[in-house]
């Protein structure tokens, strides 16, 4: 029987959501991709994509750097968004995959003067993304664009790990 690394395909799951999303947004115009949503969530599809990419690229030099190596906040363009994405996310998946010697230390320091420890972080990062995914999933609803199919269950599906009984 083999054993699977339950962590490792959570962050694989949200690395290849995260890039759905993107790739959903790709074909938006401008205008789409500005406009003010229509419901209680706040800023803008470009805005939320810039600020999803960012805070992974924060969360992961949270995780990897000595707080004295840590500069401000990271400041990710749209035009770089899907490459952040996928520089952020494939560091992260080497974190989960085994690679602990890329963790900082045991109980992170944070610039705001609290201790945590790296699994913490690790469940923010998903939380994280999954909301502001669904956010931009309504938004494109708004919008008259299908979202993508983004859940485990399709994931399950696109990777073979979910299929019809014979």
């Amino acid at each position: 029987m083999m054993i699977t690394n339950f962590l490792e395909k959570v962050f694989e799951h949200n690395n290849w959501a995260n890039l759905q999303i993107i790739q959903a947004c790709s074909t938006l115009t401008d205008e789409q991709l500005d406009a003010e949503p229509q419901s209680a969530t706040q800023g803008s599809i470009r805005s939320t994509l810039v600020h999803l990419a960012a805070a992974q690229h924060g969360y992961l030099k949270l995780l990897t750097l000595p707080l004295d190596q840590r500069d401000g906040p990271t400041a990710v363009e749209f035009a770089d968004v899907s490459k952040s994405m996928r520089t952020t996310g494939e560091a992260l998946l080497a974190l989960v995959r085994g690679d602990a010697s890329l963790i900082a230390e045991t109980k992170i320091r944070t610039r705001d003067g609290w201790y945590v420890e790296p699994w913490v972080l690790m469940t923010q990062i998903i939380n994280h993304a999954t909301e502001h995914r669904e956010q931009i999933k309504s938004m494109l609803t708004s919008l008259g664009v299908a979202p993508p199919e983004i859940d485990g269950w399709s994931y399950g599906e696109v990777t073979d790990a979910l299929v019809p009984a014979k």
